[in-house]
């Protein structure tokens, strides 16, 4: 192996960094180690000029290893490896070290927090001389592509890739299109018809010549890898189909909440509680009626149905509000003397054109009255016979601090939005994971959104989290425009920090085969040795850790770079710096 020349660059991050961390002497202190031929602090590295920096002492001092001390990998360390490479070195012969979020975010101390900021760096350090290059790797991209889902943001994605050329393969559990959106009457901000939206979506995917719509279909599983996936579909009629793609995009939404767990509301004992949707079934047929067919003179509206409540769940649904003030729009045009109580537990009117809507709302003279979450629902009861009303809701009001009885002939609930059932199967299959709120994870919330840690694999709508429709068909158009440019690429680089097997020291025991999450591994019969596939392969490192006798191991994680990192960062040679 060649000397190590290496170049260790401290960022500033603004103040983010520098605010807690003295980076100037932490560089001058790394400055004088072996094999550091120069170091450097700079405001902000991942900037134009920074990285130009690295590249110019690249060249000038003939560095052969790179270490960048800055924030986390998962932001820029790509960033820096085609900036190394720019400068013709390996990418990864180039290592980083997290002073920001596992320093100075964490500090108050900033003695403190120099000196891990040059434990940190001294192990980065002591790593990248063991650095190996890799050649990097791609594979064919099979131009269709799987979407698993014909709500609205299945059917964008699936439209923008069609009418690009491609091939679509669209998956729908349900024996029609149009997902919840079907279900709705209007759209909230500007009271349009949600049938005059969907319905152009529903045609255009059905009719289209590049589309291939399967109903009242599932998907059991699905093998390969990015560019070169295929899976087994079982339609209702059993009929087994076996797809070939290139790329998946996983739309299969959310459902509502069954608001019967909440006792307080009473649902399915009092037939005139009822939730938004059904509420929104009534309005698609133009009345607005209780259960024993009278027009009622009072109704209520409860949001955060199963939201924001740790008993069920925590999160906010995000449309609730606004769905819940645009049916005092309704009510008010097909009951104008009703009264109208907003039960709410805060009001979030977030979205383009949102506020304004709110504003709108509140001169339809309703009476807005407030429950803490937290306190006590509102409790819902029969109503006396004298009380003229078909039920009380009893409440605690937030803003005047009183106990107070409503009086409803219907209550409209606002329910949350959960995951489907079987969402697990559908992670399983197709390789990705779950948050504790069981929405799908995307690769990182800022800076790719769309994409999963699964290569090939998409996420678009609401399986992500609550979210309304122009955010769920940006989000699907922005998955399509994704796969459309791998398409016309033609290939794909795949991840080349995969495990290998050394056959010398491999017992057999099948323990890796058992444990690799992607199917990676298998096991050779004829040599009674494992074998990587390293297309399948992620580089987790879950095999290296299971094997009893060492004989995976991941490269760019091998042991003796982990040690030497080790050894790095327990290194005394700073403390009281």
């Amino acid at each position: 192996m060649e000397e190590p020349r290496i170049g260790v660059y401290v960022c500033w991050c603004g103040t983010n960094i520098s605010k807690m961390v003295d980076v100037e002497k932490v560089a001058d202190e790394v400055s004088k180690l072996t094999h550091v031929v120069i170091a450097k602090n700079y405001k902000y590295m991942c900037s134009d000029p920074g990285q130009e920096l690295i590249i110019k002492d690249i060249h000038g001092h003939k560095l052969n290893r790179v270490v960048v001390a800055a924030c986390s990998p998962r932001i820029h360390e790509l960033t820096f490896r085609n900036a190394v490479e720019k400068a013709g070195i390996n990418p990864y012969l180039f290592e980083m070290a997290n002073i920001r979020e596992q320093d100075s975010w964490v500090h108050t101390d900033r003695v403190e927090a120099t000196s891990k900021a040059l434990d940190l760096i001294v192990a980065a350090i002591q790593r990248v001389k063991y650095h190996e290059p890799l050649q990097k790797r791609s594979v064919t991209v099979d131009p269709a592509t799987l979407v698993i889902g014909g709500g609205i943001s299945g059917m964008a994605a699936a439209l923008e890739i069609a009418n690009a050329g491609k091939k679509v393969f669209l998956i729908e559990k349900t024996n029609q299109l149009g997902g919840q959106v079907a279900k709705l009457d209007l759209t909230f901000p500007h009271l349009s018809s949600a049938q005059q939206l969907i319905q152009p979506f529903i045609q255009g995917t059905e009719n289209h010549p590049n589309i291939e719509v399967f109903l009242n279909t599932e998907i059991r599983d699905v093998t390969g890898y990015i560019g070169n996936f295929k899976s087994t579909v079982q339609m209702a009629e059993n009929e087994n189909i076996e797809l070939k793609f290139g790329n998946i995009i996983a739309a299969v939404g959310l459902k509502p909440f069954d608001p019967s767990k909440i006792e307080e509301y009473g649902y399915g004992r009092f037939p005139d509680v009822i939730t938004s949707l059904e509420f929104e079934e009534m309005l698609s047929k133009g009345n607005i009626l209780t259960k024993y067919g009278k027009e009622p003179r009072n109704i209520a509206i409860i949001h955060c149905v199963g939201s924001r409540n740790k008993k069920y769940h925590p999160y906010c649904s995000r449309t609730c509000c606004m769905a819940a003030l645009k049916y005092v729009h309704e009510i008010r045009a097909c009951l104008p003397s009703a009264n109208i109580f907003e039960i709410y537990a805060d009001m979030r009117a977030y979205g383009k054109g949102h506020e304004e809507f709110y504003a709108l709302t509140t001169h339809k003279q309703i009476i807005f009255l407030m429950y803490d979450q937290q306190e006590a629902l509102p409790v819902i009861r029969h109503a006396n016979k004298n009380d003229n009303c078909n039920m009380i809701i009893e409440m605690n009001e937030k803003l005047s601090g009183e106990s107070i009885e409503v009086p409803v002939d219907m209550v409209i609930l606002m329910v949350n939005m959960e995951a489907h059932d079987n969402v697990k199967e559908v992670v399983r299959a197709i390789g990705v994971s779950l948050c504790g709120n069981q929405f799908f994870i995307e690769k990182h919330p800022k800076l790719d959104p769309v994409a999963t840690t699964t290569g090939g694999v998409f996420i678009v709508g609401t399986c992500q989290g609550p979210k309304d429709i122009p955010d769920s068909v940006a989000q699907a158009r922005a998955a399509a425009a994704r796969i459309l440019a791998t398409i016309a690429q033609g290939s794909v680089a795949v991840e080349v920090t995969t495990a290998c097997v050394n056959e010398n020291l491999c017992c057999g025991c099948q323990t890796c085969v058992r444990v690799c999450p992607y199917g990676a591994i298998s096991y050779n019969q004829e040599k009674r040795v494992s074998e990587v596939n390293e297309v399948l392969c992620k580089g987790c490192g879950t095999c290296g850790s299971a094997c009893p006798t060492g004989a995976i191991s991941s490269k760019h994680f091998t042991d003796k770079q982990i040690l030497a990192e080790i050894e790095g960062i327990m290194s005394m040679s700073f403390k009281g710096a």
